[in-house]
C-alpha cells in the first residue's frame, strides 16, 4: 500500500477520532469478506469448469479495476487473456483465486460458487495459481519447492512428483538443486510444477513469459501446452499477445476492466480491430 493515505478524506485534526478509522479499517479488511467453504451448486453452471460472471473487483473500497468482466473455461481448454497494461488481466486472475475481493458478480468452479473463497481452500478444491513474480522459494531445492506445493496433502507427493516429472523431466533430474540458482525460465518450470502438485483441475498463470528472452518465452509456451495436454484446464494472462493467441483455444481481450473482444485464438489473431488496437506490429511480424 505504498503511497496510500489511510486518513484521506478525514478533516484535519480528526485523525484520532475513534469514530472514523474503525469503519475504514473494516472496509479494507479483505479477510472479512472471504469464505472458507465453497457455496452451493448454482443452476445452469455445470457446463463450465470455471466461470467468472460479471465481476466487479478492486484493491480498495469504491475503486474497481474490474467492471463487469466475465470468463468461462471448459474441461481441457486453454484460455488466454490479453489486453493493454492496466486492463485488469492479472486482477481477474487474482479475483478468481480469492486474492482480490469481488464486490459483485459470481465465480463458480464446476457449478459450485467459490466467490471470495480463501486461496488455501481453492487449492483444496482443485485450483492452482502461479503469480508473475516471487513464485519460487529460492533457498529451497526443486524437490522441496514441490513438497511445499502439496503441503495440504503430503501423501500426494510421490504420485504427483512423477506426474510433474513427466512434464518437466529436467526439473526431476535436478531435484536437489536450489531454486535460487536456476534461470528465469527454469524458475517458471518450478513454479508451475509446484502448482501442479495438488493435482488441480484448473491452473491460473499470470504472465509466465514476462521478463524472459524470446527463446525462453517459447519454452514457457511449450510447457503451458504440455500442462494442458496432460488434462489440466489452463487460464493464462499474457503480455506476449500474439504468441498467446497462437496456442490458446479461446481468448479474451480486456480493456478498462471489461470484455472488449472474445473468440478463438485464431479469430482474435486475425481480427483487424484487435490487430490495430492491441496486437500492432507483433501480430504482423
Amino acid at each position: 500500500m505504498s503511497g496510500f493515505d489511510p486518513y484521506a478524506g478525514i478533516p484535519p485534526g480528526d485523525e484520532n477520532d475513534p469514530g472514523e478509522l474503525p469503519v475504514f479499517a473494516e472496509e479494507i479488511d479483505l479477510n472479512a469478506e472471504q469464505v472458507s467453504q465453497p457455496g452451493p451448486i448454482v443452476a445452469g453452471e455445470g457446463d463450465y469448469v470455471l466461470h467468472a460472471d460479471d465481476l466487479a473487483a478492486g484493491y480498495f473500497p469504491g475503486v474497481n479495476i474490474l467492471n463487469g468482466c466475465s470468463l468461462t473455461a471448459k474441461d481441457g481448454e486453454l484460455v488466454g487473456i490479453i489486453g493493454p497494461n492496466g486492463a485488469g488481466k492479472s486482477t481477474l486472475l487474482k479475483a478468481m483465486f480469492g486474492l482480490v475481493r469481488v464486490t459483485s458478480g459470481r465465480v463458480t468452479l464446476r457449478g459450485r460458487e467459490i466467490t471470495n473463497l480463501r486461496a488455501d481452500a481453492l487449492v483444496k478444491e482443485g485450483v492452482g495459481f502461479v503469480p508473475q513474480t516471487n513464485n519460487v522459494f529460492p533457498s529451497l531445492t526443486i524437490e522441496e519447492n514441490f513438497q511445499v506445493g502439496c503441503y495440504q496433502n503430503p501423501k500426494l507427493f510421490t504420485e504427483q512428483f512423477d506426474r510433474v516429472a513427466a512434464i518437466f523431466p529436467t526439473m526431476a533430474e535436478r531435484r536437489k538443486q536450489r531454486a535460487g540458482s536456476l534461470s528465469g525460465g527454469e524458475r517458471q518450470m518450478v513454479a508451475m510444477g509446484r502448482a501442479l502438485m495438488m493435482n488441480p483441475s484448473v491452473l491460473l498463470l499470470d504472465e509466465p513469459s514476462a521478463g524472459l528472452s524470446p527463446a525462453l518465452q517459447d519454452e514457457v509456451f511449450v510447457n503451458v501446452k504440455g500442462i494442458n495436454a496432460a488434462g489440466v484446464t489452463v487460464v493464462i494472462v499474457e503480455q506476449n499477445a500474439a504468441r498467446c493467441l497462437q496456442i490458446v483455444d479461446r481468448g479474451y481481450v480486456l480493456d478498462q476492466g471489461t470484455n472488449a473482444y472474445t473468440g478463438t485464438g485464431r479469430e482474435l489473431a486475425n481480427d483487424p480491430k484487435v490487430i490495430e488496437l492491441y496486437l500492432g506490429t507483433l501480430a504482423q511480424a
